[in-house]
C-alpha cells in the first residue's frame, strides 16, 4: 500500500481537542412529533346500531306483549253464541338510569406552557374523555350487572343486556338466567363453541317471533365463527378474487345476520359470548343527553364535567334474544 502512495488514515482513539459533542451542548432542540399516537379502541358498534328514546324519570318503563299460540282447532259451529275469549295484560318492564361522567382538570400552568401533539390542553382531554365515556356505555349496556335503584351513597345502575335473556340462550350447565334485568346471570360450565349451538338459538329466535340481524362476538368468538364451514357468505375481494378468512355475513335457514367484532361485548377475561340480536328490539334511552358542565374555579385550575344519564330500553327479549356461547379460550 505504500509503494502506490496510499496510507492508511491514522487511528482516531479520541475526537480533536476542544470538539462541542451534542451530550456536552447546551441549548440542543429537542425532536419531539407534534402528533400524539392513541390506539385505545373507541368503537362503539352495539350502542351505534340501537335505536334511540327518551327516558321521562330515573325508572324508565315501558310494556310489552304477545299473541296467543296459534291453534289448529279454533272452529265453532254455526249460529253459536259467541263466547268471552280471555284477554292477557300486557307486561310492565322498567330499567333504572345510570349517570356516568368524567372530569379533566389541568392546571393554569400547563395551559400556558407550549405543548406538543395539541394547543389547548383542556379541550384534548375533553375530546379524549368523551371517547372514553361512550366505551364506559357500551361495556355496561353489554355487562352482567343487575339494575340498581340506587339510595343515599348508592349510584343507580342498569341491567345489562346479560341480566335480561332467557327465552332462547345456549348456556354451559350450571348457568342460571332469571331476566327482567333484576339479576346477573351465573355463568355455568364452559365449554367448546360449535356451529350447532348457533343454530339451535337462531331457530329458536325464529319460533318465538324475532327476527335477528346481528352477531355480536368478542375476539376468540369471531375468529370461532370464521371456522365454521357451514352456510357462510365470506368476503372475496373484487380485483383479485382473494379469499379472505373472515366470515361477515352469516347467511342463516331464517336470514342474513352480521357478524360484528365488539371489543367490549363480554366484560369477561376467561369466558366468551356471542350475542345474537335483533337490533330494533334494543334501545338507549337518554334521561339526559351528553353534556359538558363548567366546574366553579377554585384555584389556578380549570374543571369541566362531561355527563350523561341513560339506561338500555329491553323491547322484548324473546323477539331479539341472544344466544350466549360460552367456550373454552384455549
Amino acid at each position: 500500500v505504500r509503494e502506490m502512495g496510499f496510507l492508511p488514515p491514522p487511528a482516531m482513539t479520541a475526537p480533536p481537542p476542544s470538539t462541542i459533542e451534542t451530550f456536552q451542548a447546551i441549548g440542543n432542540r429537542e425532536d419531539l412529533t407534534d402528533v400524539i399516537y392513541n390506539i385505545s379502541p373507541t368503537d362503539t358498534p352495539g350502542i351505534s346500531s340501537f335505536e334511540t328514546t327518551t327516558a321521562e324519570s330515573t325508572l324508565h318503563e315501558w310494556q310489552t306483549d304477545a299473541n296467543a299460540a296459534a291453534s289448529g282447532t279454533n272452529q265453532v259451529e254455526e249460529g253459536l253464541d259467541a263466547t268471552t275469549t280471555a284477554v292477557t295484560p300486557t307486561v310492565r318492564l322498567t330499567n333504572d338510569c345510570e349517570i356516568s361522567q368524567k372530569t379533566p382538570r389541568v392546571s393554569g400552568t400547563q395551559q400556558a406552557v407550549m405543548k406538543a401533539g395539541r394547543g389547548d390542553e383542556l379541550e384534548y382531554q375533553i375530546a379524549k374523555m368523551a371517547k372514553e365515556l361512550k366505551t364506559d356505555m357500551e361495556k355496561s349496556v353489554f355487562g352482567n350487572t343487575a339494575k340498581t335503584a340506587g339510595s343515599s351513597g348508592t349510584a343507580r345502575k342498569l341491567g345489562g343486556i346479560q341480566t335480561w335473556l332467557t327465552s332462547n340462550t345456549d348456556e354451559g350447565a350450571g348457568t342460571v338466567s332469571t331476566g327482567l334485568g333484576a339479576n346477573a346471570r351465573t355463568a355455568g360450565a364452559a365449554r367448546a363453541v360449535s356451529e350447532d349451538m348457533l343454530k339451535g338459538v337462531i331457530r329458536s329466535i325464529f319460533t318465538n317471533g324475532g327476527d335477528p340481524d346481528k352477531i355480536h362476538v368478542g375476539a376468540f368468538n369471531k375468529q370461532a365463527l370464521s371456522g365454521f364451514s357451514g352456510n357462510a357468505t365470506r368476503m372475496v375481494g373484487a380485483e383479485d378474487r382473494e379469499l379472505y378468512a373472515s366470515i361477515d355475513i352469516y347467511d342463516s335457514d331464517f336470514g342474513d345476520l352480521q357478524i360484528v367484532p365488539n371489543r367490549f361485548s363480554d366484560p369477561s377475561t376467561t369466558l366468551g359470548a356471542a350475542f345474537v340480536l335483533q337490533s330494533d328490539m334494543w334501545a338507549i334511552a337518554y334521561l339526559d343527553q351528553f353534556k359538558l358542565i363548567p366546574l366553579a374555579k377554585t384555584g389556578d385550575s380549570d374543571r369541566k364535567q362531561l355527563t350523561v344519564e341513560f339506561t338500555l330500553e329491553a323491547r322484548n327479549q324473546k323477539a331479539s334474544d341472544d344466544g350466549i356461547l360460552r367456550q373454552i379460550e384455549d
